[in-house]
């Protein structure tokens, strides 16, 4: 193993396995139990053959007979045990990791998610975690059962005879440098091959979310082959990597056998000439001959931990990254009623993109106000900077006067429901994306919110009613279900601000008449913030703000603007001309 080994050790030990500490304990007792049984029943085979076989002693006969039968059924229970507590070890310390990945992930500010694929995390949650477990796994292994196994059939072989053991390894020295030069190579190519298996993660995750323009599109032999290729790329470096990491056992393998006829040539001599008995060069033999298949696993674990160490590598690197949107020290209360909302000069660049330039307006608390304006205005990142999503590079956004960065983040987002165009729903029944765990809902309340949003007019045409699965990503439902959907989980939710992202405008006319109705009552008492493209929802808005290029126009009610003959009456006639207004 390499220097860099020692801390990715330490850091796996120190996390994962320490809790466990006694469970492995125990299970290395019983490998190091299993491996020391190869010594004795290679001891056993002098007597064997000098003395029962050659002598003829009866009485040997059976005492040497229940000796090797006690070794094999020490040797089974012992296997047996450390395998049950390593995979229990194994299984629990491979969950906590995946657990402690996937939270960590998630507390991550949105910018890291944004330039990492989904696939590519997927793959270091699930591919990486299973690959360091089953290689620690093994690793122990090597070192509790194999190692104890080398060491106790070597002592073996010295007890027999130290010149036909120094003549038998007399090839180990040669195995050094090629180890060492075999470790490096193994842990370059299996670097690339995990990064190869995290972009063929995100391939297949861009291809079946979006299986319908693909198909639409005759799009299905171009994504394969992209696929393909990358599979290809990972197939080569697979095989690299299995290359460097067969050398070492290679390698073993044939100094062995040089080993092997080096004794033959010297020992054989001894055993013609009548100094050694014929028992003692097979006891000598057979404790070689079983420390060959240990010592080609020793050889071949240090090309495997070299892939693990690749991998570990890559989860502490997700680790090593750190949220910049954290809860301040002593974060200020926030409101339990519908409160004020205030920009002030907020500025907000992506990159070298200005999305916010001086942003400022106020939204009254328990009214609606509607954000208006083309396409790359900066109103969803109005949304975004409110929930701190990011934070402005200038500026103030409050809530009540208190800036939402004194506020704690979870206090914070409690405040919000949040009905989008696309409804995020999840793989899971319509009850549970309604509750998303909640266990204190009383069959009434659940009722009374499911009539609000409308979500009672469709359940007797679901299989299952309120458990019909919603499938991935709400696709068992219309798109006017899944927003009724959505606004029953908010209702549920009843916090003091709404936030309303184009909620209807990918909707028919009936559904849109429907959900108009529940987000109309969805609306009532609360601060509401509506983003929309179609005037014709947001008219009656208390109040409406006008962005362009990031900053505030204008703002009034909808006769006022559209009285001014300003940026909203242009938007208006537009809309007019292109038959859009319903």
């Amino acid at each position: 193993m390499s220097e860099r080994s020692g801390p990715l050790l330490r850091w796996l030990w120190a996390d994962y396995l320490r809790p466990h500490r006694r469970t492995l304990t125990f299970a290395i007792l019983l490998m190091m139990i299993e491996g020391s049984m190869l010594g004795v029943l290679s001891r056993m085979i002098q007597p064997m053959f000098d003395t029962v076989f050659l002598q003829g002693d009866q009485n040997a006969l059976w005492w040497v007979g229940l000796g090797i039968l006690m070794i094999f059924c020490v040797r089974a229970v012992s296997s047996a045990g450390q395998r049950i507590l390593l995979t229990r070890v194994n299984q629990k310390a491979a969950a906590e990791m995946r657990s402690t990945l996937l939270q960590h992930l998630m507390r991550l500010d949105s910018g890291y998610h944004q330039i990492n694929p989904p696939g590519a995390l997927i793959e270091r949650v699930q591919g990486d975690v299973t690959l360091i477990n089953t290689t620690w796994a093994g690793l122990l292994t090597a070192v509790g059962r194999d190692l104890i196994a080398v060491i106790v059939l070597f002592s073996v072989a010295l007890s027999v005879d130290w010149r036909w053991t120094a003549v038998a390894l007399i090839g180990i020295p040669f195995l050094v440098l090629p180890s060492l030069l075999a470790q490096a190579y193994v842990r370059k190519r299996s670097s690339a091959a995990r990064e190869l298996a995290g972009r063929m993660s995100t391939r297949l995750d861009e291809v079946f979310h979006g299986i319908n323009p693909i198909k639409l599109n005759a799009l299905e032999a171009y994504q394969a082959d992209r696929y393909d290729k990358l599979s290809q790329d990972r197939v080569t470096s697979e095989v690299k990597a299995a290359t460097g990491q067969a050398t070492v056992p290679a390698l073993v393998d044939i100094m062995t056998g040089v080993g092997f006829l080096g004794v033959m040539i010297y020992g054989g001599g001894e055993i013609i000439a009548g100094t050694k008995t014929v028992g003692e060069f097979m006891s000598f033999f057979t404790a070689m001959s079983l420390a060959f298949e240990p010592l080609r696993r020793l050889g071949l674990m240090s090309g495997q931990w070299q892939i693990a160490a690749a991998s570990i590598m890559r989860v502490r690197s997700v680790l090593a990254e750190t949220p910049t949107l954290v809860s301040p020290a002593s974060p200020k209360p926030a409101p339990a009623q519908a409160p004020k909302i205030s920009f002030d000069d907020v500025h907000l660049t992506y990159g070298e993109l200005p999305v916010l330039n001086g942003a400022s307006f106020v939204a009254d608390a328990g009214k609606t106000t509607a954000l208006v304006g083309a396409s790359g205005a900066g109103k969803s990142t109005v949304f975004n900077v409110l929930t701190r999503l990011v934070d402005p590079a200038s500026g103030t956004v409050a809530i009540d006067g208190t800036p939402v960065a004194q506020m704690g983040l979870a206090e914070l987002r409690g405040l919000f429901s949040v009905v989008a165009q696309d409804a995020a729903l999840f793989d899971d029944t319509v009850r549970d994306n309604i509750l998303l765990g909640r266990e204190d809902v009383s069959d009434a309340a659940l009722k009374d919110v499911l009539d609000a949003a409308h979500v009672s007019d469709f359940l007797n045409q679901l299989d299952a009613g309120l458990d019909s699965p919603a499938g991935p990503r709400g696709s068992n439902l219309s798109g006017g279900q899944r927003q009724r959907v959505a606004i029953a989980r908010a209702l549920l939710r009843n916090t003091p601000i709404l936030l309303l992202d184009e909620a209807t405008s990918a909707l028919d006319t009936k559904s849109e008449a429907v959900v108009q109705s529940a987000l109309e009552r969805l609306s009532t008492g609360r601060t509401t913030l509506v983003i929309a493209h179609r005037l014709s929802t947001v008219r009656n808005a208390d109040k409406i703000i006008v962005m362009d290029k990031g900053r505030v126009v204008d703002a009034g009610t909808h006769d006022t603007l559209i009285a001014r003959e300003g940026l909203y009456a242009d938007l208006h006639r537009l809309q007019f001309s292109e038959g859009t207004q319903g």
